[in-house]
C-alpha cells in the first residue's frame, strides 16, 4: 500500500514538472502577462494618469478600452452646466422648478421635492458632493429644454474635447437601455475640463453638510469621494458604480504645485479604487517634479514703449512658466525673449506681447502683461521731445 501511495506521489510530483518546470511560479507568470513593465500594478478595467496642466501620460493601463463609466458621466453633466454660466446663460442664484420626472430619479440623489424651487448652486453641490441623480436631471431639463437635447450637448461636448471613444446616452450614468460607454483616458480628459473650473473646487471640497429643503426637511450630504477626506491635497474628483461599470473613480490631487488627475474604470470594489487612485497620486509626487521659473505676474524685464512720454516699461509672466519632469531629469537654461518694443497707450495689466522661450527643444510662448500705464504722447509731448523741457 505505502508503494502504490508513494508511486502516486511521484507521478503526481513529474506532473507538476512538465506543466511549470521548475524555477517557473504560474502567479509570477501571470503577472508579467498583465502588467509588463508598468509602473503600478493595474486594479480595475482600464487606468490612466495625467500631468494636469500638459495633459501628460505618466502612466496607462487599457486607457482606450471602452467601458460603463456609472455616475462619472457627471463630469460631463457639470462640465456643461459651469459652460452655461460662464457663457452668462445660468446664473448660481436662479431658482428652478423641479419637475416630477426629476424627482422621481432612483439611485443617489439629494431627494428633491417636485414643485419645489432649488437654486443652481444647490443643485451643482448636490451633483458634484452627493451625484444627485435627480439634481443632474433637472439641470438637464433647465440648460437643454429636455434631458435627449441636453445628452446631444454633452456628446458634442465629448468630439470638441477630443474624447474619441465615449458616447453618452443620460446625464446620470444610470443603466440605459441605449449604449454608453467611455474610456479611462476620455474619463481623465473630462475630469481636466471640469478641473478648469476654479468654483467646482469649493463644492468637491465639501466633507459633509446638513442642506436644508424649502420645505425646512434636512438632507445629509457626504462627500462620496472619500480621498478628500483621506489623501493629503486631494482637491477633487467623482466616483461611479453600477454591476456592468464597476467601481470607478477619477480624481485631483495637488502637491508643491504640481496636480495630476487619476482616472479608474472597473475597479473590483469600493476600497480598491481608492486605493488604487491613490497610489497612482503618490507615485506622481515620488517621481516627478513641476519646476517653477517664473509666476504668473513675475517681473520678465523691461520694454521700449513707442509714441509715449514714458520710455519703457516692466513687463510679467501672463501665466506660470514651468517645466514638468522626471525627478533627477536634467534641467535646461531658460531662455527668454521678449518684444523689441510695444505700441502706446498701454493699461497696466494689459497683454502687450508674447514672451517666447525654449524648453525640452521646443519654442513655447506665454504671455506678457504691462505693469504701469504708458499713455500715447500727445503733440505737446512731441515737441518736448523735438525741444527739451524749456
Amino acid at each position: 500500500m505505502k508503494k502504490i501511495i508513494l508511486f502516486t506521489t511521484l507521478l503526481i510530483a513529474l506532473a507538476m514538472l512538465v506543466i511549470f518546470p521548475m524555477g517557473m511560479k504560474a502567479e509570477a507568470s501571470c503577472d508579467t502577462l498583465v502588467t509588463g513593465d508598468l509602473p503600478l500594478q493595474p486594479n480595475g478595467f482600464g487606468e490612466c494618469l495625467t500631468e494636469y496642466y500638459t495633459g501628460e501620460v505618466l502612466y496607462q493601463y487599457n486607457a482606450d478600452e471602452k467601458h460603463e463609466i456609472a455616475s462619472m458621466v457627471k463630469i460631463m453633466t457639470a462640465n456643461l452646466i459651469f459652460e452655461a454660466i460662464d457663457e452668462g446663460k445660468l446664473g448660481y442664484d436662479e431658482m428652478i422648478t423641479v419637475s416630477p420626472e426629476a424627482s422621481a430619479m432612483g439611485g443617489s440623489q439629494m431627494f428633491l421635492d417636485a414643485g419645489a424651487s432649488y437654486s443652481v448652486n444647490d443643485l451643482l453641490k448636490g451633483i458634484i458632493v452627493v451625484s444627485a441623480n435627480d439634481a443632474s436631471y433637472a439641470m438637464a431639463e433647465r440648460i437643454a429644454g429636455s434631458v435627449d437635447a441636453f445628452v446631444g450637448m454633452m456628446n458634442e461636448k465629448a468630439s470638441q474635447l477630443g474624447m474619441n471613444n465615449t458616447k453618452f446616452a443620460n446625464c446620470t450614468g444610470l443603466p440605459s437601455e441605449s449604449e454608453q460607454y467611455s474610456t479611462a483616458r476620455d474619463v481623465n480628459i473630462m475630469t481636466r475640463s471640469l478641473m478648469s473650473h476654479d468654483k467646482y473646487f469649493e463644492y468637491a471640497g465639501v466633507w459633509m453638510e446638513d442642506y436644508q429643503h424649502p420645505s425646512g426637511r434636512v438632507t445629509q450630504f457626504v462627500n462620496t469621494n472619500k480621498l478628500i477626506k483621506q489623501y493629503s491635497g486631494c482637491k477633487g474628483g467623482k466616483t461611479g458604480y453600477t454591476d456592468k461599470a464597476g467601481h470607478c473613480l477619477s480624481a485631483c490631487a495637488e502637491r508643491n504645485g504640481m496636480k495630476v488627475v487619476a482616472t479608474i474604470v472597473g475597479g473590483s470594489d469600493s476600497k480598491s479604487r481608492f486605493n488604487q487612485v491613490r497610489a497612482m497620486f503618490d507615485y506622481s509626487f515620488a517621481n516627478y517634479v513641476n519646476k517653477i521659473f517664473f509666476r504668473k505676474g513675475d517681473v520678465l524685464g523691461s520694454v521700449k514703449v513707442k509714441k509715449s512720454p514714458i520710455k519703457s516699461i516692466e513687463v510679467a509672466c501672463g501665466e506660470d512658466i514651468t517645466k514638468f519632469s522626471k525627478v533627477g531629469a536634467s534641467s535646461e537654461d531658460l531662455q527668454i525673449v521678449l518684444p523689441q518694443e510695444i505700441k502706446a497707450p498701454i493699461k497696466k495689466g494689459d497683454v502687450v506681447g508674447k514672451a517666447v522661450y525654449q524648453m525640452d527643444g521646443q519654442e513655447r510662448s506665454v504671455d506678457i502683461i504691462a505693469m504701469q500705464d504708458a499713455k500715447k504722447s500727445t503733440f505737446l509731448d512731441f515737441i518736448k521731445d523735438v525741444t527739451g523741457e524749456w
